[in-house]
């Protein structure tokens, strides 16, 4: 782990409980051992290097402690009503064997071209570049086909606006790609036509619950992966990396319980985030959920 992974981590309480709790079972394990080890087969004058043998065990209940009580990279929830598991990953979320949920405007842009109007390291940007391979004509086609029994809010003209024009009411889910691996696509910002994606902490809850409604419906309770939505592009600034991850399981857990949603939801966290979100904290967060 990083050295600014070790110091975040022990500034945590949780860690340092952790960590006690750990240290002293295995000490009292190991020391409990060696004195039954000693009371059957060691000399009369006791075990050789007695220093020796204290320093092993000391090492080794650290270890033991350090590495028990060290955060997670990743976190694994059962529930029972209904039967499913909620897991949260460090890693790649194109490289989920799951459908695929992403955020876009409502406009539903897709042009990278010179970062102009997409950024490529978007969400949008990798799904352009990973999954279509930078057809952006056969991802507009499929977007269009799904939209096609959707109505517009509103229009821009083209001296407005670039990209596209049609803007679809926040919540829309254009379910793309093929059934074995659906891309949910929901609408959770307006793109202005200054070409600046804003959002609210609301306009993301309702585009949760969208998504959620839309794999009820065509997912088949496979799995499911996500991102942390509105904490990049979005420009929702009072939504840290961490409360984006609670309301996304809070979000999920609480519609589950209205109605089944998938087997399995799979939160991915981009590994330059790791470090800012308090894995302890949302450990225990899911557990209370």
């Amino acid at each position: 782990m990083h050295l600014a992974t070790a110091r975040t981590a022990a500034k945590k309480i949780r860690f340092w409980r952790l960590f006690v709790l750990h240290f002293m079972a295995s000490f009292g394990l190991l020391s409990a051992l060696i004195q039954l080890v000693g009371a059957l087969w060691a000399p009369p004058n006791g075990f050789p290097y007695p220093g020796w043998v204290a320093t092993t065990i000391g090492a080794s209940s650290l270890l033991y402690g350090t590495s028990r009580a060290w955060p997670s990279m990743n976190i694994s929830q059962e529930f029972n009503q209904p039967e499913m598991t909620v897991r949260i990953t460090v890693g790649d979320l194109f490289e989920q064997d799951a459908h695929i949920a992403v955020g876009v405007s409502d406009t539903f842009d897709t042009d990278t071209a010179d970062n102009l109007v997409i950024n490529k390291r978007s969400i949008v940007g990798q799904l352009l570049a990973r999954v279509y391979e930078g057809d952006r004509p056969r991802l507009d086609r499929e977007l269009a086909a799904t939209l096609r029994n959707v109505s517009p809010e509103s229009i821009e003209s083209q001296e407005a606006k670039k990209g596209k024009l049609k803007r679809y009411p926040l919540g829309t889910v254009a379910i793309i790609g093929p059934p074995s691996r659906h891309i949910f696509a929901v609408a959770y910002t307006k793109m202005g036509n200054d070409l600046i994606a804003r959002g609210s902490v609301d306009d993301i809850w309702h585009a949760l619950n969208s998504t959620w409604q839309a794999m009820h419906k065509h997912g088949k309770r496979e799995k499911l992966a996500i991102p942390l939505m509105g904490t990049e592009y979005a420009r929702i600034n009072p939504l840290s990396k961490e409360n984006a991850l609670k309301m996304i399981l809070f979000s999920f857990v609480v519609s589950s319980r209205q109605e089944p949603i998938c087997r399995e939801l799979i939160v991915t966290i981009n590994p330059s985030d790791y470090e800012k979100i308090d894995m302890f904290e949302i450990s225990a967060y899911l557990k209370s959920l």
